[in-house]
Parts: structure tokens; C-alpha cells; sequence
């Protein structure tokens, strides 16, 4: 941040102002107290000078706003300018209020003479601004200076000023932050503790040229906001323009560099296509969705834009406009899917959409008509689960829609079902064993291309089997099984040339949300026992 920035004039007071307070501390005479009312004297001339400065800074700013391109928006800082001003008189006029009554209380001026009548008093300036309790007038000027710059500070906008306090302790003001004596001391205590009246005024006038001075600042900088006649280019910047940031392996990359000056003093207003547009650091900001529409043989469809540009130069306002052409190339996708064609219906049907040429700008909105979309894994990942007989994505990215796609939606393949016993598959021709078959499992199998595709929603079991033992026309026996189990009760009285009957009655497929769904399923088979 940048501080304040005293004149020389302005400084040569402020180092007298400090050698003579030293001074003060060591002995205090005649001469020396004299010293300090010229001191006064010379602070108030000076403050005066001020005062009618930053009243010609408001006139030059009027007259700047009769020029100015933009009235309406620059007759804002006018008026700012003019509530600062008014700001720091109400303060000055505070302090005068406050050197009128320390003059007062100490005997006023003499009528022969002029010359101050208190001028070694110090007793009465400590008791009216500080106070044996500390309720002095010291503090409540230093509210008041708090204030004042709290209120100024707020002029001062994106200028990167920094208005420094002026109402600070000792361990808060670096001239006297590590003196011993003095670093413990509040605002009061360190302006006005031992201090004759020569010095106490001295000290008010040297707060009011400070005033004057944080006045005079913020001015200048509200008066760069409108624009100086002279522009000075004090920011250079180093360039590159490309004719392309984006060049295909084996082609030439070209570019121009050069370097670019601005001014800090000025804001230029910058527009496109009418529309103003944020400056930073003396350069526009444009940005905005790229239009396609009417693209050529290669994709490309050319586009144009209007940048304007206005600012107060040497001879008044001017502007500047400049016509840029550009090119936005046709977005293109593709659509990557193991379940692809065609999608089964209900299930987690993962699709990934990917566009090459976007890169990064990939960042793509896809909905569906005929189904619901999840997105999640990254951009352009998603999962389709259709709710009819078809499914239309319409795919978006940035705003722009770029295309629908449609699905053929397909029900679910039924699974197979196959029963085992100890172990191997059972076979209706080859039989089994009378005595040891003692167990039987069904296990309901997916069709593989839907396995394959649609993993989380191929998991199936087959919920109920029933087996009777048959002998000639007569049932010997049976068991419900829950897919399968011990068939022992029936192996014990099994014969060579019984068979068992093995009905599949029921299965059940999870889904990928973890639903189960009863199948409609019904299947028989005949093993002979020898």
C-alpha cells in the first residue's frame, strides 16, 4: 500500500516541529517558546496555501467534467471531492475551537503587546486537555481525528492509498515507539503532557496541516478518476500475441511480441459491444460464451467483435474502437459405453462422453428424456437408466447445446438356470446316483454380453426350488428348498429306477441401487436315478 506523500515544504515544518519538542524537554525560555509561535505562525500561513490548493484541485476537476466523455459517471467524484473538503474544514474547525480555548483558559493575547499572555503556563493546558481523571479535550479530539480519516479513507476507493492516522499513542507512532519516556504514553499524554501554550498550538496547527494534507490526497486521486491533461505511461508491460494458442503437431507456431505502456493515473473505460467491462491494472477484461452457428467446411464459422475504448488525452476526451475478428470451432464429442448398443431398461447403463477438442472447457450438463442421468466420475461420466422404450440425451456444455443422441432400450435378458448335485451339473439323459445324490443347487447364471455390460445389475439367485421323489406315477416324497440344500430325507428311501422331479419355482435379480426384483420364472427338469 502507498502511503501519503508530504511536499518538501512539509516536511522541513514537520522536522522543525520535532527538534523544537526536543528542545522543549530541556529547557524552555523566552526565545525558545517564541520559537514555537512563529512555528505556529508559519503552519498556519501554510495551511492557509493548502486550503486554496485543494479548492483550485475541485475548479480544475470541474472543468475537466465539462470535457469529459462520460458526464454522468464522472460528476459522481465532483461530488465526492466536495464532501472530502467539506469533511476536512469541519476538522480544522474543530482544532481552531480547541487553540481558541487553550488561549482563553491561559489569559488570552495581550492587548498592548499581542503576545500571549500564558505563554509558560503549562498546568492549565494539561488540566483542559487532559484532565486530572484523563477526561481532558485531548481525547475526544482524538475520537473526532479517528473519525476524520475513517470517513476519508472511504474517498480514497481502488486507489490503493493508505491514509495514515493521525491521532496515535507512543508504542503507536514510530518517532517515539522505542523512547522509554514516551512509548507508553496515550495521544493526550504525548501532545499536551508539560507542554506550554506556544507548543500546545503548534502541535493543533501541525494536526491541521495533516488534516489539509490527507485532504489534498484523496483530491488528487478523485481528480485522476476524471483524467489529467498530461498522461504520463509510468506501467510497462512485457507482451506476446499468438495468432493461435492451439497449433496441430507439424505446423508452424507463430507469434508476436512487443511491449505495452499504461498510465495509473488514468481509468480508461473500456466497452465490448457496448457493454463496459471491468479494467485492471489498464487492461480490459472481455469474456464471454463463444456463439457457433454456420460453420464452414472445417468446422470453423467466423465471428467479430467491437472494442471501444475511452479515456481523457492531451486534447480532451477521445476513443478509440477497434474491430477484432476471431473464429470458434465446432465442438465436437464422442460417446464411449461398454453397454453400447443398446441400453437395458431399469439398469445402470454407464455411458462417458468425451470431447478431445474442448480439452479443459469440458465441462458438459446431460439430460434425459425417457430415463433418469447420474453423473459422478468425472466430466462427461455418467449413468443412464431408462424408464422406456427409447432414451434421448441431450448433451450441453457451457450453455450450448451441442447434441441429442437416442437409445434403443431393450428389457433384460432372462438368466439361465442350471441345477447341480454334489458338485457337478445334473443331466436329465445321464442320471444320477440313487444313493449319493444327497444335495441339490440351483444357481440362476446371466447372460454373458449383459453380464459383461451391465455388471452391478446381473446378479441373480434362484429363490425357490421344489424336489419330489418319483417312483412309477407315485410321489415317495418331497422338499421346498430356498435354492438349493440337503435333499437327504429323499435320498434315503430312493430306489434305482426312481427319478427326482426338480422344479424351479422362483428367481430374484439385485439391482445396481439394491433392489431386489422377482422374475417370473418357471422350469422343470427330470433326473433318473440308478
Amino acid at each position: 500500500m502507498a502511503g501519503m506523500k508530504e511536499t518538501p515544504r512539509q516536511k522541513m515544518i514537520g522536522m522543525m516541529y520535532l527538534v523544537l519538542t526536543a528542545l522543549l524537554a530541556l529547557q524552555v525560555s523566552d526565545a525558545l517558546l517564541q520559537k514555537f509561535v512563529l512555528l505556529n505562525n508559519s503552519l498556519e500561513t501554510a495551511n492557509n496555501s493548502a486550503v486554496q490548493k485543494n479548492i483550485a484541485t475541485i475548479e480544475g476537476m470541474k472543468t475537466l467534467l465539462e470535457k469529459s466523455a462520460n458526464k454522468a459517471n464522472d460528476a459522481q467524484y465532483i461530488t465526492q471531492a466536495q464532501e472530502v473538503h467539506k469533511l476536512a474544514d469541519a476538522m480544522v474547525g474543530e482544532l481552531d475551537n480547541l487553540k481558541a480555548q487553550i488561549v482563553e483558559k491561559t489569559g488570552g493575547y495581550d492587548k498592548e503587546t499581542g503576545a500571549l499572555v500564558g505563554m509558560k503556563e503549562t498546568e492549565k493546558v494539561y488540566e483542559l486537555m487532559i484532565g486530572g481523571k484523563k477526561n481532558g479535550l485531548a481525547y475526544g479530539l482524538k475520537t473526532k481525528l479517528d473519525d476524520y480519516v475513517a470517513k476519508i479513507s472511504k474517498y480514497a476507493g481502488d486507489s490503493k492509498l493508505k491514509v495514515e492516522p493521525l491521532a496515535m499513542s507512543g508504542s503507536e507512532d514510530p518517532a517515539v515507539a522505542k523512547d522509554a519516556n514516551n512509548k507508553n504514553k496515550d495521544f493526550a499524554e504525548l501532545n499536551f503532557a508539560e507542554t506550554p501554550v506556544p507548543a500546545a498550538l503548534a502541535t493543533l496547527s501541525q494536526k491541521q496541516s495533516e488534516v489539509r494534507r490527507h485532504e489534498s490526497t484523496i483530491l488528487s486521486a478523485l481528480a485522476q478518476k476524471i483524467g489529467l491533461k498530461d498522461i504520463k505511461f509510468d506501467k510497462i508491460l512485457a507482451m506476446v500475441s499468438a495468432k493461435s494458442n492451439t497449433v496441430v503437431a507439424g505446423m508452424d507456431y507463430e507469434a508476436e511480441m512487443f511491449i505495452a505502456a499504461y498510465s495509473s493515473g488514468i481509468t480508461p473505460r473500456m466497452s465490448f459491444n457496448g457493454s463496459s467491462v471491468p479494467v485492471k491494472d489498464g487492461k480490459g477484461q472481455i469474456k464471454f460464451k463463444a456463439q457457433g452457428g454456420q460453420y464452414d467446411g472445417r468446422g470453423l464459422s467466423r465471428k467479430t467483435y467491437t472494442a471501444t475504448i475511452s479515456f481523457n488525452g492531451p486534447n480532451g476526451a477521445e476513443t478509440r474502437t477497434i474491430d477484432q475478428e476471431y473464429f470458434v470451432l465446432k465442438p465436437t464429442y464422442n460417446i464411449e459405453a461398454g453397454s453400447l448398443p443398446p441400453l437395458y431398461l431399469g439398469c445402470a447403463n454407464k455411458l462417458s462422453i468425451v470431447s478431445p477438442g474442448l480439452g479443459a472447457l469440458w465441462q458438459p450438463s446431460i439430460t434425459a428424456n425417457g430415463g433418469d442421468v447420474i453423473a459422478g466420475g468425472g466430466a462427461g461420466k455418467i449413468t443412464v437408466v431408462p424408464s422406456g422404450t427409447s432414451v434421448e440425451l441431450s448433451i450441453n456444455n457451457g450453455g450450448i447445446l451441442l447434441g441429442v443422441e437416442k437409445f434403443r432400450v431393450q428389457r433384460i435378458p432372462k438368466p439361465e438356470v442350471r441345477v447341480f448335485g454334489n458338485g457337478g451339473e445334473l443331466d436329465e439323459k445321464r442320471g444320477a446316483s440313487a444313493t449319493g445324490l444327497r444335495s441339490i443347487d440351483a444357481r440362476a447364471i446371466a447372460q454373458e454380453s449383459f453380464k459383461a455390460t451391465n455388471p452391478d445389475d446381473a446378479n441373480y439367485r434362484v429363490s425357490e426350488v421344489y424336489v419330489a421323489l418319483a417312483r412309477g406315477s407315485k410321489k415317495v416324497g418331497d422338499v421346498t428348498l430356498s435354492g438349493g440344500g440337503s435333499i437327504s430325507s429323499l435320498a434315503q428311501v430312493a430306489q434305482p429306477g426312481d427319478r427326482y422331479y426338480i422344479e424351479i419355482k422362483g428367481v430374484q435379480r439385485k439391482s445396481f441401487r439394491g433392489t431386489i426384483e422377482t422374475i417370473p420364472f418357471n422350469m422343470v427338469k427330470n433326473i433318473p436315478l440308478n
